[in-house]
């Protein structure tokens, strides 16, 4: 690191489980962020003001005033833009020192299974089944670190799913692949800050994976009732007819 590295990076490097060995895993990592909208927009902010070496954003929208209210990481003058470029814009203006690559078109397939295997990590910052089965199963055959969030009306949720530990589930191990599909905020509506919070700790679960500070929540999902503030955590097991982790382990009790 260089001498400005070193004091943008100060309050970080004084932590006992980052210093300098810590920041330099940070700034030699990838990480794709799949939706720049009120999750992905925090999450990319702190990862980028954190010195994540690498991002790369992936959305094929384009920002509408609408947005405003919770993406962050947009104003008034990018309405029209497409979100990565006006993400980006932001992002280094925050932290030039950070590479940012953007994606403005929907991935699968192969060309989705072999961008998310070029990273450290990915996030999930989607409000569509579809993409977040499609991701799940990618980042599993990789083996790439999922940090999956969701966010609709007052309620929450964010897990880890870590195909790097045999031990831990899926996002295809809690959900079946006939899930609701109109929960979505145009449809229902979400709390601006709600966003904030939770995309914040996506971003925080996304260093604890880099760095390996901490314990993740591979294997438990927090649930955020802002309503009243409550926050519950579920134990998550792999399901052994899961079609994704394709393990013979016994069902949870």
């Amino acid at each position: 690191m260089n001498d400005e590295q070193l004091l943008r990076y100060s309050r970080q490097l004084m932590l006992p489980q980052v210093e300098v060995a810590g920041q330099d895993k940070l700034l030699a990592a990838r990480v794709m962020i799949v939706g720049l909208g009120g999750l992905g927009c925090p999450a990319a902010m702190y990862l980028a003001a954190a010195g994540t070496g690498h991002l790369t954003l992936v959305d094929h929208d384009r920002v509408e005033l609408s947005n405003l209210q919770r993406q962050i990481a947009h104003h008034t003058a990018s309405i029209g833009q497409f979100k990565t470029e006006s993400a980006r814009a932001a992002l280094l203006a925050l932290n030039p020192g950070v590479a940012v690559d953007v994606v403005n078109r929907k991935l699968e397939g192969e060309e989705l299974t072999a961008l998310v295997a070029a990273h450290n990590a990915v996030l999930d910052c989607t409000d569509n089944f579809a993409i977040r089965f499609a991701l799940n199963a990618a980042c599993f055959a990789g083996k790439v670190p999922l940090v999956s969030a969701a966010a609709i009306r007052m309620e929450a949720q964010i897990s880890v799913f870590d195909p790097r530990q045999s031990d831990s589930p899926c996002y295809r191990c809690l959900y079946e692949e006939d899930a609701e599909a109109d929960l979505s905020c145009a449809h229902n509506g979400v709390l601006a800050p709600l966003v904030g919070v939770i995309g914040s700790l996506q971003a925080l679960e996304c260093i604890k994976l880099l760095t390996g500070i901490g314990k993740t929540l591979a294997g438990r999902l927090l649930l955020l009732d802002a309503a009243t503030l409550e926050w519950r955590e579920l134990r998550l097991r792999k399901r052994a007819d899961c079609p994704v982790c394709h393990v013979d382990l016994p069902l949870a009790d």
